[in-house]
């Protein structure tokens, strides 16, 4: 289907049919998707964590004061981004460029010392707002992707980060969720699949000046 049509089709699910589950070709194009997003100077400073563990999706639904969507779609990836970034997050990037473009590294200091310049502006709790900004690029990618290939998904931000935090152990990793992510397919008692969307008019939506 177009992507119009997807995003027409597509709804924050809230039941999901626990007898039909992704296969990992779907799940890894979805991902495939994510890493393709766009990133300020490309950087990419989150993680989209897949969380199998049964024991910890319970955990992390009841952390999500028990919305259903946690236990019962087929995927949960927890949405974290970094919390230590610094001129290491730069040079990680442009070792990776200079073998991605065939070049030599000193071709790409004075890109790597404009990128530093950047964030060296920001503090360190600026640098998470920046981060959070990524990733949500990212996960309107996910949400157009998952709607495009007839895969229904519940971005939520209904839950107590802390907690999540601890059960996966995302501090230790210099990391903190920002949001959760349930893919699967809807139920067919799933009420709010039939409720119209609600959405701005486009003179609204795009002011003209």
């Amino acid at each position: 289907m177009s992507l119009v049509k997807a995003m027409e089709w597509r709804y924050a699910t809230k039941k999901y049919d626990t007898s039909r589950q992704l296969s990992q070709q779907q799940f890894e194009d979805l991902l495939s998707a994510v890493q393709l997003a766009p990133s300020s100077y490309g950087l990419q400073p989150y993680r989209f964590i897949s969380v199998e563990d049964s024991g910890k999706l319970e955990q992390i639904s009841r952390a999500a004061f028990g919305q259903p969507q946690i236990t019962t779609a087929s995927k949960l990836l927890v949405v974290a981004v970094e919390t230590n970034i610094s001129d290491l997050t730069v040079k990680n990037y442009i070792d990776k460029a200079a073998v991605a473009r065939s070049t030599d590294r000193k071709n790409l200091e004075p890109r790597e010392q404009f990128v530093n310049s950047r964030l060296a502006l920001l503090s360190p709790d600026q640098k998470i707002e920046w981060a959070e900004k990524q990733a949500f690029l990212a996960v309107g990618i996910l949400v157009s992707a998952a709607a495009e290939a007839g895969i229904d998904a519940s971005p939520m931000e209904g839950f107590d980060p802390d907690q999540v935090d601890e059960i996966l152990g995302l501090k230790n990793q210099d990391l903190k969720s920002v949001l959760l992510f349930a893919l699967g397919y809807r139920s067919s008692e799933d009420e709010f699949s039939v409720i119209p969307k609600v959405r701005k008019t486009r003179e609204e939506l795009f002011p003209a000046f």
